[in-house]
């Protein structure tokens, strides 16, 4: 499929277009021209309003349940899903059935996720069974493909087991996810510790959870070297640990998921388990210095966090309902309310560096691997604006700007409706 895309402003800060509205033609895959009013026999058309093209979004953490948890989300629907809500690429999260911690089980993701639109980047599980025991088959693992290793949501209490971890996976070049919350200290608890947990009556997570465990992993990371990423954190004042050690010249890196930047522990007056995720939504105090921290490059990455969650598992009692939102679909109209459009597409593009794969640019020669959208619709998000199986959206009412049209990936063209 041979396409030109008509009148695309191309929004790349290292492109010589930046943000000017240009024509781009594809054939087989690769640019082969960027001018004004391109016309080649052949060649399809692309036309839409508003047009504007990026480099390809990346979205470092997204379950999709297959194998094991098809009722909550399938591989072919899943990337469907992200293809449509504006990525080209997803790191898949282990948290499936079983855990992905072989080279057999990468191998299986890659082989049944190829020939989507949405190229899908194995994370491999960091210990056996995800329980924080023994070391899954890291080196195997990456060879057969995959970008990372860490238990999804899990936190290594063991430090031991984390610290060879991190000597381990130098030898290759390997990065590993360390998920920050201390267990002990979580406790029983539902939701951020605050004056809304009080008012509630529900019980309450201490940000000490999470910045202990911080704490403790970049003390590690100091003593081994290597590289760790540190994902979806909540708190200013991890922000603010991760600040000091990069300035240290320590390799660590960081996300913030979307509903961490838009959301705060307020919509939780219904008991809605909708907001139930890990780690809680916190103040909105908490909220504006996750936002600084994404403006000063302290914060390198931003994720859906995308988690499909079964009925039978969310319409529970708040303290019995699984943690966890869908947000592929939601992610860059919900982001567009709260940060400059250059920012989100860098934060949705960094990514592909820290998880070792490719970055093209939008240029002729290039392989054609970009992001479709139009960032100045406002509107709502809906039921029927979700595309998962699962329904289970901390997004729903929530208002949007921005609206990813679709992909160009792999040689296929993926719009939304």
């Amino acid at each position: 499929m041979n396409l030109i895309f008509k009148n695309a402003t191309i929004i790349d800060k290292n492109s010589p277009f930046h943000k000017q509205a240009v024509d781009i033609a594809v054939e087989g895959g690769i640019i082969k021209q960027i001018g004004n009013n391109i016309t080649l026999e052949g060649f399809e058309t692309v036309e839409v309003d508003n047009l504007h093209i990026s480099k390809g979004w990346f979205d470092s953490s997204v379950s999709l349940g297959e194998p094991g948890y098809e009722d909550r989300e399938t591989l072919a629907n899943g990337l469907t899903v992200a293809a449509k809500s504006g990525f080209t690429d997803i790191a898949l999260q282990p948290n499936n059935n079983p855990i992905a911690e072989r080279q057999g089980d990468i191998s299986f993701l890659i082989n049944k996720a190829s020939g989507h639109a949405t190229t899908i980047h194995p994370i491999g599980a960091l210990t056996k069974g995800s329980e924080g025991k023994d070391m899954a088959e890291l080196f195997d693992m990456k060879n057969a493909g995959a970008v990372a290793f860490g238990d999804y949501n899990k936190a290594i209490s063991d430090a031991n087991i984390l610290k060879i971890a991190l000597q381990y996976v130098q030898d290759f070049n390997g990065l590993i996810i360390a998920y920050a919350q201390d267990d002990k200290i979580k406790g029983k608890g539902v939701v951020h510790e605050g004056i809304v947990s009080t008012r509630l009556g529900l019980k309450g997570i201490p940000a000490l959870a999470e910045e202990l465990q911080i704490a403790r992993n970049l003390f590690l990371l100091e003593y081994t070297g290597g590289k760790i990423h540190i994902p979806t954190i909540s708190t200013g004042k991890s922000v603010q640990m991760i600040r000091e050690a990069k300035a240290k010249g320590l390799n660590v890196t960081c996300s913030v998921s979307v509903h961490h930047l838009v959301l705060t522990d307020e919509v939780l007056g219904d008991f809605d388990t909708r907001y139930k995720v890990a780690p809680p939504l916190r103040t909105d105090a908490e909220r504006k210095i996750l936002i600084d921290g994404v403006l000063d490059g302290t914060i390198d990455v931003i994720t859906s966090d995308h988690n499909p969650i079964d009925i039978e598992n969310k319409k529970l009692e708040f303290d019995l309902a699984k943690d966890g939102t869908i947000g592929l679909e939601s992610a860059f109209g919900a982001l567009m309310t709260v940060l400059p459009l250059e920012v989100i597409i860098d934060k949705f593009t960094a990514g592909k560096t820290i998880f070792g794969f490719g970055n093209h640019d939008i240029a002729e020669g290039s392989k054609a691997g970009f992001t479709l959208f139009d960032p100045s619709v406002e509107w709502a998000f809906a039921k029927r604006d979700i595309l998962s199986k699962s329904k289970n959206s901390a997004f729903l009412g929530q208002p949007m700007k921005g609206k990813a049209y679709g992909v160009y990936n792999n040689g296929k063209l993926i719009l939304n409706g």
